[in-house]
């Protein structure tokens, strides 16, 4: 249910189906309806937009607007909803219309994957991407892990602002490097151990026929992680943010610290990084990691988090195509895939129910034939 949200004044569609297709030329508002889906789960939603960005524009102001969905559960029927008031940049969550105090209220009945066209840059840009690429693969199996990294971050912030503003308060900036190293030594070994439990699963297959990825954690804590105890590497890190205090004033940022993790992934059997490798490759890659995701978090939570695959197909092969649905009709999680056109979702005619988007609205459509 929608309300006043991107390019939706008002929407109160029924979803049944485990595999949902929506297709329709651009600029109907396919994508808009995904990022409302992934509000419904902790984070920013795969646009990472604020909360002011999302209303529908009246002239040139933004209005209030309100996404909820109806969730059948391990804990049974729940209502989550989430919204902002006009102009404002927080938004608020309700569960069955009661406020909640934190998302990790929220991240017991939902989470959701996504993949968009704007993550195929994943491998050409900066690690930044990469990182918040990473990060929601770990909160989508440790919701806590939000905390860690937003802990670490305002930590981080005061102590930029402190050294930008000349205030060596020696106490307090060794407070928040204290309270920086904790939460980054934290951080950093909740996405090591996702990264190795992903390579199990990925070597294991869990991904189908789409190609086996390996990934690493480029990051001196998680080189550290590998020869020392957490408590030694955290000592260590206190010791070199106090030591780069003069340097990092000058720089205007911490050298070290949980901000520095890079993601990278190599394409096997080939060796390849992905960074080398074809776009459809790459597509593919992201494709076998979300799937080998969604597997993890079934396993280890009761629960497959949603999967919003916007435009996914786009650069698969037909062959590839078919093995991503073969895969979705074998994971225990509800998928969303939008196209421009529905011929290329024939082959989940009888799987799927499918939706062809309208201004503003869905109409329900049969899937042609193959």
């Amino acid at each position: 249910m929608l309300q006043d949200f991107r390019s939706y004044a008002a929407l109160d569609q029924p979803i049944a189906g485990r595999i949902v297709v929506v297709a329709g030329a651009n600029g109907m508002g396919k994508t808009n309806l995904l990022e409302a889906i992934s509000l419904l789960g902790p984070g920013r939603g795969l646009r990472g937009a604020k909360g002011a960005e999302l209303g529908r524009r009246d002239g040139e102001a933004g209005l209030s607007w309100v996404v909820a969905g109806h969730f059948a559960g391990m804990e049974g029927e729940v209502v989550i909803g989430t919204g902002a008031e006009a102009g404002q940049e927080r938004r608020s969550f309700r569960l069955d219309g009661a406020a909640v105090r934190n998302q990790a209220e929220i991240a017991r009945h939902a989470s959701a994957l996504w993949l968009t066209p704007q993550m195929d840059r994943l491998f050409q840009e900066g690690a930044s991407g990469r990182r918040r690429f990473l990060d929601r693969l770990v909160w989508s199996l440790e919701p806590t892990h939000a905390r860690e990294v937003a802990a670490h971050d305002t930590a981080m912030t005061q102590r930029n602002r402190l050294l930008a503003e000349g205030r060596r308060d020696a106490r307090w900036l060794a407070a928040l490097e204290d309270t920086m190293a904790r939460h980054a030594v934290a951080a950093v070994a909740a996405r090591r151990s996702l990264a190795a439990r992903l390579n199990g699963a990925l070597e294991a297959g869990v991904a189908g026929a789409f190609p086996a990825a390996r990934l690493s954690l480029l990051c001196p804590i998680a080189e550290a992680l590998d020869e020392q105890p957490a408590l030694a590497v955290e000592d260590a890190l206190r010791e070199g943010l106090a030591a780069d205090r003069a340097r990092d004033a000058a720089a205007g940022g911490a050298r070290q610290g949980a901000h520095r993790t890079d993601l990278g992934m190599v394409l096997l059997p080939r060796g390849i990084p992905a960074a080398l490798c074809s776009t459809g490759e790459q597509k593919a890659l992201l494709v076998a990691v979300v799937l080998a995701q969604a597997a993890l978090v079934a396993a280890h939570r009761g629960f497959a988090p949603l999967l919003l695959l916007d435009e996914v197909a786009a650069h698969l092969d037909p062959a590839r195509r078919e093995a991503l649905f073969e895969a979705l009709a074998a994971l225990p999680a509800q998928c969303f895939l939008t196209g421009t056109e529905l011929a290329p979702f024939a082959p989940l005619a009888g799987r799927a129910e499918a939706f062809l988007a309208r201004p503003g609205g869905l109409e329900h459509a049969d899937l042609p034939v193959p």
